[in-house]
């Protein structure tokens, strides 16, 4: 019984064309017939790939150093400079590099996403699979997201800067304008807030203009004595200076307070009065609890010294 032979197609008469080499190698027509397709094709492919693990390796490597600098690199050099006092605890320098850490997790997650995208569209071209239907019902899909969603990628953009930045944590005291408080939780769309009436607070990171952190470096305690026009004003603030040094050396405040306290002289003339102001920079969050320690002993010492205070207003009395 004999065999019949396949007939050559007609690309294998080509010399050096991969259809000549498979026909030669293997004498099957179909494959000999799509060599050229298959093996360019490939190619390409191949190509596509490695291009798109390169440029996502590049990426991550760029987001790699942008967090790294942002989170212990330039920052901790230039704080490095600051006094010692002054400089951020372990634990906040900890918190600040775990954010950024975070950050980049999610950066890079995102990039891989786009990467991978983009790169199985045009591999998907490459088998001639018609990507208009896809692309056009991606973009009118992205276009009803975009104007439905647009406050949520706001509220996710600037949840994203505030968390690389360390614009506040957890336990900061904050004033975000429409509300103030304590951060009991903060997320990439939400910071909420805890007042000190116990109301808590939503807030949009997108809505946040801007933001003032009580808790950050250090914070200042503020001490505003009222007095009566006819006390003595020069021994008003000796007596003031004083006794603000001899509290703030108690062991109950010693360790909250980074620097001498500042008599700062007159601060406001009133009908009422006069108002002597004395500063203390003192660590984050503690200045509430020195000032009222500070307000205390030098209200103590001026009814002692029979300073005279300001007189109750008539007016405001029977109110």
């Amino acid at each position: 019984m004999s065999v019949i032979a396949p007939e050559a197609p007609a690309c294998a008469a080509e010399v050096g064309s991969w259809c000549a080499r498979l026909w030669s190698w293997t004498h099957v027509d179909f494959l000999a017939d799509s060599a050229d397709a298959l093996i360019g094709g490939g190619l390409r492919i191949l190509l596509i790939v490695v291009i798109a693990l390169f440029v996502r390796w590049l990426l991550h490597r760029t987001i790699h150093r942008v967090v790294d600098g942002a989170g212990t690199g330039r920052v901790s050099r230039l704080l490095g400079r600051a006094p010692k006092r002054l400089r951020p605890s372990a634990q906040l320098s900890a918190r600040r590099e775990q954010r950024a850490k975070t950050i980049g997790s999610v950066l890079r997650s995102i990039v891989s996403a786009v990467v991978l995208l983009v790169a199985s569209i045009m591999v998907l071209a490459e088998f001639g699979v018609n990507l208009a239907p896809i692309l056009a019902s991606a973009g009118i899909v992205g276009v009803a997201v975009g104007f439905g969603a647009q406050n949520l990628v706001k509220d996710f953009l600037s949840g994203m800067f505030m968390l690389l930045e360390d614009q506040y944590g957890v336990g900061d005291i904050v004033d975000t304008g429409e509300a103030s408080g304590v951060v009991e939780a903060v997320g990439l769309r939400i910071t909420t807030l805890r007042d000190h009436q116990g109301t808590v607070w939503y807030v949009r990171n997108g809505e946040i203009l801007r933001v003032g952190n009580k808790s950050q470096g250090y914070a200042v305690a503020v001490v505003d004595l009222p007095l009566a026009h006819q006390a003595d004003m020069a021994q008003a603030t000796e007596l003031a200076g004083r006794i603000a040094r001899e509290r703030v050396q108690d062991p109950e405040i010693a360790a909250d307070v980074l620097e001498d306290p500042e008599v700062l002289g007159i601060e406001k003339v009133s009908a009422e009065g006069v108002t002597l102001r004395i500063t203390v920079k003192v660590a984050p969050g503690k200045q509430f609890g020195v000032q009222r320690a500070l307000n205390a002993a030098i209200t103590d010492a001026f009814d002692e010294e029979h300073v005279p205070r300001p007189a109750p207003v008539s007016g405001r009395m029977g109110s």
